[in-house]
């Protein structure tokens, strides 16, 4: 069992090394030497764990959504719908330097997806969660709506918050994020006033 253990651990070491490598010098730097050197491993150790490059961004990738998903799941639920939606909402715009780095990471892999199609499957199924949150939320704001208006409703919420994490990436770490905040919450108080 502790072999497992290594091995988990070196698949992660791994991934975060192919993020480093995203953030500093961008997709088109990740190769199996560059990850190998950003990792302090040697190339057969790494060809050893993921024997492909897409073998390693498909586990990058996958990773990186597991790691948001926790953080988002990791929310408790105070009983106040309109501060549980904020609350969850949150963790999906680059306000933090993980959440930052995450969504770098992502829209790199997007970006890759047509040369490596694993990708799109883990693309997708983050695309998935986010609109699975959105519905849990307008479910929770407004439990009276048709599914129709719940369903546009979703869909308007997670393209906001999607814009919104691409309207902060473009600014420093440091720049205010209040704004975007208050955006979300009177998107928020929006669907509420449909129930």
């Amino acid at each position: 069992m502790p072999r497992r253990i290594d091995l988990d651990q070196r698949r992660e070491q791994l991934a975060e090394a192919v993020w480093s490598t995203i953030r500093s010098s961008g997709i088109g730097a990740v190769s199996v030497r560059t990850v190998a050197a950003a990792a302090g491993v040697a190339v057969g150790s790494l060809r050893h764990v993921f024997p492909t490059r897409a073998e390693l961004l498909r586990f990058s990738a996958e990773l990186m959504v597991r790691r948001a998903t926790e953080r988002v799941t990791a929310t408790v639920p105070t009983g106040d719908a309109r501060a549980d939606a904020l609350a969850l909402l949150v963790h999906l715009l680059p306000t933090q330097p993980d959440s930052r780095a995450e969504l770098e990471v992502q829209l790199a892999l997007i970006a890759e997806a047509p040369a490596v199609p694993e990708l799109t499957q883990i693309r997708d199924h983050s695309m998935r969660q986010v609109r699975a949150l959105a519905r849990h939320i307008v479910d929770a704001l407004a439990p009276g709506l048709t599914t129709a208006r719940a369903e546009a409703e979703e869909r308007r919420l997670a393209a906001l918050t999607d814009g919104l994490a691409l309207q902060l990436l473009a600014q420093p770490i440091d720049a205010p994020h209040a704004w975007a905040v208050g955006v979300l919450r009177d998107e928020i108080d929006r669907i509420a006033a449909l129930a």
